[in-house]
């Protein structure tokens, strides 16, 4: 069946003719973008779809999230919501009262920030035992690095004064006490042993996750961290075959040849709209969250400056890993002693007599403090960041207060990647924060903080390039710029239709512009109800 779509604005990312008056699909790929006079010639008997003014593009492109967190979110309690410690003790006894959990059953919750509360400082042990005094419970703060468990959940976890506290990572005690608190390994390694929700429960939430990410636009996503205990629900992921966006993964690189061995049929290609393209390392932790690992001290601090969480040794272990069995490698870095980290075992396995790292485009994940006499070194390894660029807005005046203004102002440095022709792409780490991709060209554009400060005015973009990050550059980075990110013919018919052309509108109002429908190869998978 064909679908042409005309009477609108055709942006087609492409350099020679970036508009086209219509578009022709077939089976799902693009025929023909140019005139509609052409478009008509080539079509046969084709639907027609009236624009109406309206503006169509290229789908969007997500270079990093979390699709099982962004589902596994839509089970959870949120705080995001919460201002104060009692915000947060109403919200969860009322979600407990609402819920009924059953007898002993984990509670998992989400979406607190220590900067945004009252208090600045993370909810205490006794606040959650009060709550649930007989349910395990973990609070996890918004970056998704550091936390707190209750003391039922510590008891179940088998954690106490005396358990060894893994590299990289943090157990809190104060006066010898555990307090519940712990950051990056320690964390994360806890959440593995969490029990995962039924394979129903959480199908059902991968499906509504699918209506998150079609509702901004979005037709390829991302499993930015794959791990051996989700394998099980992976399986059942896939032989359900409710997927409709292209879900791209990356395996835990601890497990990674093992993840890989047991999804050897999606290696690379997608079968069932899912392929696995590489595994995924954490460097550090996040700059709001103080663990980030930085070359200077925080602001106000004389020494501490946050802290790795891999040795030198082990990341090039793995990037030498990827290296053989031509994998991706996708490595988390905010801080710019991890991006120095992540660049020299870059440089180590490039160096080595035949070997072509840099082919298999690396990407930074986050590169938020990526400095300005580190860029020139990304360019020669042919690394690419992909920014956290909506932080600017989210947590700008945080970065002040834990940065100061110099090092702060040069958060994603997207606008210089630009003028050095390096090829970026953009990313909102979902379920950090949704994956609203208006707003994260809104922040790159305008790079403005909640507080309403300016952070950098160089590293601007014109909203063109902040496109191109979100397309053209994201189906690079996938390795599918044959395939996505242009209106071009024989690619995919992956499109989203606006409510407004971004290239006319007054900066400001980027945010402001409304995704009323997306195609995932030429069938309609979301679209904006106006009732």
């Amino acid at each position: 069946m064909e679908k042409l779509f005309y009477h609108g604005s055709v942006i087609t990312m492409e350099e020679d003719g970036l508009y086209a008056e219509a578009v022709l699909i077939k089976d799902g790929k693009i025929l023909f973008a140019g005139s509609l006079k052409e478009a008509e010639a080539k079509a046969e008997a084709p639907e027609k779809i009236d624009l109406k003014g309206h503006t169509l593009l290229p789908g969007f492109i997500d270079a990093h999230s979390h699709f099982t967190g962004v589902a596994n979110g839509l089970l959870q309690i949120s705080l995001e919501a919460c201002g104060n410690f009692k915000e947060i003790e109403k919200t969860l006894k009322q979600e407990l009262e609402a819920r009924k959990p059953a007898e002993g059953s984990w509670i998992l919750v989400r979406g607190y920030d220590h900067n945004r509360l009252e208090e600045k400082r993370h909810p205490s042990l006794e606040l959650l035992d009060r709550v649930a005094p007989e349910h395990p419970m973990v609070v996890q703060h918004q970056s998704g690095h550091v936390g707190i468990f209750n003391t039922a959940a510590m008891k179940q976890l088998e954690i106490g004064a005396d358990t060894v506290v893994p590299e990289g990572g943090v157990i809190e005690k104060k006066d010898g006490k555990l307090t519940g608190y712990m950051e990056e390994n320690a964390f994360l390694e806890y959440l593995k042993k969490i029990p995962l929700p039924s394979a129903k429960e959480l199908l059902d939430a991968y499906i509504r996750a699918q209506e998150v990410y079609a509702s901004h636009g979005i037709t390829t996503v991302q499993e930015g961290m794959l791990t051996e205990e989700m394998l099980p629900l992976y399986q059942e992921l896939l032989k359900s075959g409710c997927l409709k966006l292209d879900l791209v993964g990356y395996a835990d690189a601890g497990k990674g040849e093992e993840i890989a061995r047991k999804l050897a049929g999606y290696l690379h290609t997608y079968k069932g709209h899912f392929k696995l393209c590489g595994y995924k390392i954490f460097l550090d932790g996040s700059p709001q969250g103080r663990t980030a690992w930085l070359r200077e001290p925080y602001e106000g601090e004389k020494e501490y400056r946050g802290y790795p969480a891999v040795k030198q040794a082990d990341v090039e272990e793995t990037a030498g890993m990827a290296e053989k069995n031509h994998m991706q490698l996708l490595a988390h870095c905010n801080g710019d002693a991890a991006c120095a980290q992540y660049l020299k075992a870059v440089r180590a396995v490039e160096s080595r007599p035949g070997e072509m790292f840099s082919a298999l485009r690396p990407v930074m994940i986050h590169a938020q403090m990526l400095a300005r006499d580190q860029m020139e070194e990304v360019k020669r390894l042919q690394v690419i960041p992909s920014f956290f660029i909506a932080h600017i807005y989210h947590w700008g005046d945080t970065h002040i207060k834990n940065l100061g203004s110099r090092r702060a102002a040069y958060i994603s440095p997207a606008g210089s990647a630009s003028r050095m022709g390096i090829p970026f792409t953009f990313h909102q780490d979902s379920p950090v924060i949704s994956p609203d991709m208006m707003e994260t060209l809104w922040c790159a554009v305008n790079r403005r903080t909640k507080d309403g400060c300016v952070l950098g005015k160089e590293e601007r973009l014109d909203v063109l390039t902040a496109l191109k990050a979100v397309t053209v550059y994201g189906a690079y980075q996938y390795f599918e710029e044959t395939e996505k990110g242009t209106l071009s013919p024989g690619k995919k018919a992956d499109l989203v239709i606006l409510d407004q052309d971004p290239l006319k509108v007054p900066l400001e109002n980027l945010k402001d512009i409304k995704v009323l429908e997306t195609i995932k190869e030429g069938e309609t998978i979301y679209r904006l109800s106006l009732m």
